[in-house]
């Protein structure tokens, strides 16, 4: 089966259990990619690579649409991984951001069936100030973008029987080979073009699609609540990016520049943990880990 186009071979017969809604995210395309026919992707009508992929289409803004294919598909599990997640734009436009982060959901909630189980990917942007945070640890947004996705969590916590789980910096293939950190770097830097990295911002940075196994396995589990994807170190960005930029062969050539610098709210060094110790939490490998490169 082509996993990029499950359209005509999925058939009436066989239902994938699991419905995705946001399905041109890093995220949501690396769980497409691991997911094969166990996933049925969603996405926004006006993507033309989900078209061409046979992909469904859904006005997320739309209650009786998003009703009808709900009525429609039955999915058993629904994995919900569409947000705008530009900072600058969420914060220039906060009402637009709240509308596509939070808004959505609410419509999808409202048409969510009890019997399906609501999973819900979050990020670690719902935390702000340097540390090490779990799942106990208190929220403290810096940003529009990390308030939409609070005001999104506690939607998803008010939901019985739900999973919330929070990602910190996917990498990996993205849908149009130029957004996510690995295709934007590629791009840019073979075309000669500007790129600033910041110097004081550290994430748990994961493959994308180690975290899409890891979410996939947490869905079809029965966990609820919430779960943290957790890697075995934090990076920072420039040492990120240098690391990505030499296992693809290219010579990093990039400017840093301070958190304080940009115009504004930019996370900072933010490292995700977990309270828990069974399998589904156990540490995925760092992207800047040795041995990685054979990754790309």
């Amino acid at each position: 089966m082509d996993l990029l186009n499950i359209s005509d071979e999925s058939g009436p017969s066989r239902r994938p259990p699991i419905m995705l809604i946001g399905a041109t995210s890093i995220l949501g395309f690396n769980v497409v990619l691991r997911g094969g026919g166990d996933v049925y992707p969603v996405a926004n009508p006006n993507n033309r690579l989900a078209a061409d992929r046979g992909w469904e289409r859904l006005e997320a803004a739309n209650a009786a649409a998003v009703e009808a294919l709900l009525a429609r598909q039955r999915p058993d599990i629904v994995l919900y991984s569409d947000a705008v997640c530009d900072v600058s734009k969420c914060e220039t436009n906060p009402q637009w951001a709240r509308s596509i982060n939070v808004e959505y959901l609410e419509i999808l909630l409202a048409s969510l069936a009890p019997t399906t189980r609501l999973v819900y990917v979050s990020s670690d942007h719902v935390f702000g100030g340097d540390g090490v945070y779990d799942e106990t640890s208190a929220v403290a947004p810096i940003s529009v973008y990390g308030e939409t996705r609070v005001e999104a969590e506690e939607r998803v916590f008010a939901h019985p029987g739900s999973l919330l789980i929070r990602v910190g910096l996917p990498v990996g293939r993205s849908l149009d080979g130029r957004t996510g950190h690995l295709d934007w770097l590629r791009y840019r830097q073979r075309r000669g073009l500007p790129m600033t990295i910041i110097c004081d911002e550290r994430r748990s940075a994961v493959w994308a699609e180690d975290a899409a196994d890891r979410i996939l396995a947490l869905a079809k589990s029965n966990v609820i609540g919430c779960r943290h994807v957790v890697a075995t170190e934090s990076v920072l960005r420039p040492d990120l990016a240098a690391a990505l930029l030499g296992h693809m062969g290219l010579s990093p050539c990039f400017e840093v520049a301070g958190r304080a610098q940009q115009p504004y709210p930019h996370l900072g060094e933010v490292e995700l943990a977990t309270v828990f110790d069974d399998a589904l939490a156990t540490p995925l490998e760092a992207v800047a880990a040795p041995g990685s490169a054979n990754r790309i």
